[in-house]
């Protein structure tokens, strides 16, 4: 089971097109802490049905994607 499992399996979940979630919502939903790892479990996402398209370090938050085909 991946780091982040619960977090794609949340996404997946979602109706809308675009969520953007602060990095203190990502590790609630997660339950485990944000850290420089994400940036490589940022490509299981796409077996998921999404993808990452911006990290904000300034404001703290990653918007995510549905992946349209």
């Amino acid at each position: 089971m991946s780091k982040y499992e619960k977090l794609w399996m949340y996404l997946k979940t979602q109706a809308s097109q675009k969520i953007m979630l602060t990095y203190a919502e990502i590790e609630k939903i997660a339950g485990v802490p944000l850290d420089h790892s994400f940036l490589t479990y940022k490509k299981e996402l796409l077996d998921f049905g999404w993808s990452v398209k911006k990290i904000s370090m300034k404001n703290k938050t990653i918007a995510f994607e549905k992946i349209v085909e």
